[in-house]
This record gives structure tokens, C-alpha cells and sequence, in this order.
């Protein structure tokens, strides 16, 4: 069935998801904030880094309503408060949201979408609830890390770059405090974690 845009449940749909989108984006950027308070800068800039793609979703959903400019439309939802006292805690929240998006919100919008004949809109939707899930995923091994204690450390010897100033240390565990540009050991991660890198 096609369906005009304005008359259409996907609209307010893809207005859902622009505000939970728009939300999640601040959410981050907050916990980014909560992260470097508690010295952890690596964990500040998955915050961020995820934040910057909530923005790149929101402007996905927001420009498929063009047609709609000049006008309001009415939706109803519900949206986490996420007001938590450490980053561990803001992590798991986090996870839970990004896997609630992956499965069942954007699939069910998704689904919706292809039913009233927007298919590019249903693509975009299911597209995108997969891009949760990587974020949900990155959320929780952040999480288990900080959890168990491992963020810094390894159970095996691995490569450990400073994300200040390029330096890679090979060890366990991560420098107390990167020898050439004097850094603490929050700003290390894993090598093949770290942006850019061929590992």
C-alpha cells in the first residue's frame, strides 16, 4: 500500500526517532562529562564518538520529513532518564537503550514503513537499528572493563596506544602515565581498538 507521507504512521515514527536520536546525543555528551570527571578520557571520547553517529541518525530520519516543513506533528513515546551517578552505570544504561533501538523499536518502524510503501524509509530504519547494535556491543565491552577491572589491564601482553600522542606500549597493562607526552593512563586503549590503525 502506498500511503501519502502526511497521513502516514511512519511519520511520526521517523519523528520518534529523530527525538530519541536527538536525545541519545545529548545523553552521551552528558556522559561524556561524567567520563572525564572520573579521569577517564578513553571512555569520554566513545561517548562523543557515539554521540557525533546519534547526530548523523537524527539528521537521516529528520530530512526524510522535508515534506512535512511548516508543520507540527503530534507523537507519543517514552524516553529514558538517564541520570546516573558514574560511567559504569551510564555505560549499562546506554547498552540497554542502543539494544532496545536494534531490536524490537526500528525493526517494528521498519516494518511499519514497508507496509505503507515507503520502502527507502523501512531500508533506513533497519539500516540503522544495526548500527545500535555495534553501539550497544561497544557500550557493554567498556563496560566489562571498567566491571572487572581490565580497562587498563590484559590478561594477555598486548599493544596499548596513548590516544594523546600516538605513543604504542607493548604490556599487560597500560602505562600509569604515557612517557612522552606525560598523560595519564586514562587516555590509553588498545591498539586495535584505537582510531585509524591497521590492527
Amino acid at each position: 500500500m502506498n500511503m501519502n507521507l502526511s497521513e502516514s504512521q511512519t511519520k511520526v515514527n521517523l519523528l520518534r526517532a529523530f527525538a530519541g536520536e536527538s536525545q541519545a546525543r545529548n545523553r552521551y555528551t552528558f556522559a561524556a562529562e561524567q567520563a572525564k570527571q572520573e579521569n577517564l578520557p578513553v571512555v569520554e571520547m566513545v561517548f562523543k564518538f557515539t554521540a557525533n553517529q546519534e547526530l548523523a541518525h537524527a539528521k537521516v530520519f529528520y530530512d526524510f520529513l522535508k515534506e512535512m516543513t511548516g508543520k507540527n506533528i503530534t507523537i507519543d513515546g517514552s524516553y529514558p532518564v538517564d541520570i546516573y551517578g558514574t560511567t559504569l552505570e551510564l555505560l549499562r544504561s546506554s547498552q540497554h537503550n542502543e539494544f532496545e533501538e536494534f531490536e524490537p523499536v526500528y525493526p517494528d518502524f521498519g516494518k511499519i514503513a514497508a507496509q505503507e510503501g515507503f520502502q527507502q524509509i523501512g531500508t533506513k530504519f533497519n539500516q540503522i537499528a544495526k548500527i545500535e547494535k555495534t553501539h550497544g556491543e561497544r557500550f557493554g565491552m567498556f563496560a566489562d572493563w571498567l566491571e572487572q577491572g581490565k580497562l587498563f589491564v590484559s590478561d594477555v601482553e598486548e599493544e596499548w596506544m596513548c590516544l594523546n600522542c600516538g605513543y604504542v606500549h607493548k604490556s599487560s597493562e597500560a602505562p600509569k602515565s604515557c612517557p612522552v607526552c606525560n598523560h595519564p593512563q586514562g587516555y590509553f586503549i588498545r591498539l586495535a581498538l584505537a582510531p585509524f590503525t591497521s590492527k
